[in-house]
């Protein structure tokens, strides 16, 4: 064990805040994004459905920041807004099945060649996605990408309550440390 790792282990306030390198956020990020560029095309900027897609993406993004901040000294605000950031995204979900199915358009089947294509492609921020004029073909894509970013925050969820479960939180490290010192 390098000493940058035993430190880590021992620190009263480990390392936090890595959210930028989580697949989970670039991917909540790259939805954000898109969602601004879709509502700006298709929703009636001055619609409460407009402003309510757009902070629902934002929710996810920012949730997951958030939480990644605060894991340092709380694990369970970790992973409540680990939680609160995929809940926001399946509103969101929802907004765009709507979207589609008002407006009488296809919903991809989740095998269908097109969500496959979608889910093969690696989609890096908003100009690596396909056709973003086509409403059938936006919402559809978004669909998938709000998909891919709540399974990844829903295997985020199972690590971070492996973790918890495995080190225990920021409490239990107080207290440890202060009986240690204690006993010094």
């Amino acid at each position: 064990m390098n000493n940058k790792t035993e430190k880590s282990k021992t620190a009263l306030i480990p390392p936090h805040g890595g959210y930028r390198n989580l697949k989970s956020y670039q991917t909540a990020e790259i939805v954000y994004d898109a969602t601004v560029v879709f509502c700006n095309r298709f929703i009636d900027k001055r619609s409460r459905t407009h402003d309510q897609m757009v902070q629902a993406a934002r929710s996810g993004v920012q949730n997951i920041a958030e939480g990644s901040m605060a894991s340092a000294t709380s694990k369970k605000t970790e992973l409540k807004l680990t939680g609160v950031a995929r809940a926001s995204l399946e509103e969101l979900l929802l907004d765009y099945k709507a979207f589609l199915r008002q407006k009488g358009l296809r919903i991809w089947g989740k095998d269908s060649p097109e969500a496959l294509a979608v889910r093969q492609k690696r989609v890096s921020d908003v100009s690596d996605l396909p056709d973003m004029s086509d409403p059938e073909v936006a919402a559809n894509t978004m669909i998938c990408l709000i998909n891919q970013a709540s399974y990844l925050l829903g295997r985020q969820l199972q690590r971070l309550e492996q973790q918890f479960l495995k080190e225990g939180g920021f409490t239990e490290r107080l207290y440890k440390a202060r009986t240690q010192a204690r006993k010094r």
